[in-house]
This record gives C-alpha cells, structure tokens and sequence, in this order.
C-alpha cells in the first residue's frame, strides 16, 4: 500500500473490515446524538429510491426514530419517493420503502419541475446535454427534501460513502448535498453486509447500482459510468492490492473529483 492509499484510506474514515451489529449501533447512536444535541430537530428526511444506500440509511433511520420515540422524543422519519416521471425500478423502490416503513411515506414527482427548468434554459439559449439535464434531476430531488425538512423542522440525511466520496460519484449540490452523513467511512461492500445484517431482501442489496439519470442510457450502471469496478474499488479502500488499470482509475476518479469534497475555494483556500 502506497502513501496515496492510505492517505485515502486515513482521509475517508475506512475500516479494513466491520462488525455490521456494531456499525448499525454506532450509525444510530450517532443520530439519537444529534437529535439530543439539538432537542429543535423534528424530523430527518431522506429520498429513497430503491437502490442499496438509501434502502440502508433509510432502516437505520427509522429505528433510531423508533428509539428516540420510545424515549420520549417526538421525531419523524419522512421516506421520500422522488420519481421523474415513472421510475424504471419502481418495484424495487415499492420493496424499499415496505423494509424501511417510514414513519411518513411521501412522493414528490420532480418531472413538471425539472422539465420547465430545461425548457426556461432552452429559451434563454441553453440547450442543456442529456449529462448535465441528469443533474439537475438530482439537485431537484434535493430542493424538495430540504423543503420538507424545512417545513417539517427537520434535517435531510445524506447517503454519501467512502466509496462515492473516493470517485466523486454524486451530483454537487444534489445528492451530495445533506445536513448529515451518517455513512461516512463505509464502503459498498460493507454497506451490502449491513442491509445483509438487517434482514433485508437480497434483490435489494444484489441489484446493480444505478444513478438512472440520465435519459439516453437508462440505468446505466455505476461500474459502467466510473469505468472501474466497486469490488476493486472496495479492495483499495480496505488497503488491499488491486490491478493497476484499477489503480489508475481510482486514482484518476480521486483527482478530478477533489472539488466535490472540499469547501467552495475562496481567494485564501485554492489548493495548491
């Protein structure tokens, strides 16, 4: 293992290997915490979609609002179902939403909204690349979990991971966008053993992950768009040896992605 390696290794939190009753605990108790902290917070809000990250914080969530509930506090967990349009997975994010049971289920179809948004660019001249209209699907998923949790008096959860922190495989200001980030430091596959630990269906954890945004490649898979695999992808944040295509992908990935993991730069923090 290299200086880079275990820099990130060291720099995203990651254990070479867990105990998925202990994670599941600390996760929890991390958001009991913050709830005890701050006693104004009402809610947590997260978008669900059917695909392991969010069905996984999704059931942590509710049972540390089922904890916090059972000790006094009034809190809700609000499960968002976010389509555009008619979800291609829908299945899979019906079977989500029936493991996690949220205290409140809701759905927010984002198609009118995102749609005027590329038709008012188009008007002005901007005729937006099927890429960039994707993310604004997500920061769109976004602005309507932080309205909820607004007006719920709550915050929105965010399903950030080693292994999307690594390759900067998240929307900026979208699904990379949250108040909280309780699964900081874990990676895919540890993510797969905890929703394994919790019981939930295989098809849930088994199925190939996807950002489905954008329209010309329906659910096109993660690995496909990264160009690298999340087993070597995993293998290297655990500090194990991996291919050197791999390397160089993964280390590609880290370097162009830097800004997604930093603060806004300003005239005193550009990086050197």
């Amino acid at each position: 293992m290299d200086k880079l390696q275990q820099h990130i290794i060291e720099e995203l939190h990651v254990k070479p290997e867990i105990d998925p009753a202990a994670e599941t605990r600390e996760i929890i108790n991390f958001l009991k915490d913050y709830v005890k902290k701050y006693s104004f917070i009402k809610s947590f809000v997260l978008g669900i979609s059917g695909g392991q990250d969010s069905t996984l914080l999704g059931k942590i969530a509710q049972l540390a609002t089922d904890e916090l509930n059972e000790e006094g506090h009034s809190i809700k967990f609000y499960g968002v179902r976010l389509p555009y349009g008619e979800q291609r997975d829908e299945d899979d994010a019906r079977d989500a939403m029936e493991f996690i049971s949220p205290s409140v289920e809701t759905t927010v179809n984002i198609k009118e909204a995102v749609d005027a948004g590329v038709k008012a660019l188009a008007d002005s001249g901007y005729e937006l690349s099927d890429f960039v209209e994707g993310n604004g699907k997500a920061r769109e998923r976004m602005k309507v979990q932080y309205a909820i949790a607004a007006h719920t008096g709550g915050v929105v959860l965010g399903t950030d991971h080693a292994a999307e922190a690594l390759t900067g495989f998240y929307t900026k200001h979208g699904d990379g966008a949250a108040d909280l980030a309780p699964l900081t430091g874990l990676n895919k596959r540890q993510g797969r053993d905890i929703l394994k630990y919790l019981g939930a269906a295989a098809h849930l954890y088994e199925k190939i992950p996807t950002a489905d945004l954008e329209d010309d490649k329906p659910l096109l898979s993660d690995e496909e768009a990264l160009g690298v695999t999340y087993h070597h992808i995993d293998d290297f944040l655990e500090g194990k040896t991996v291919p050197d295509e791999a390397y160089d992908r993964i280390k590609t990935l880290y370097y162009q992605s830097q800004h997604k993991r930093d603060l806004p730069y300003n005239r005193y923090n550009l990086p050197v």
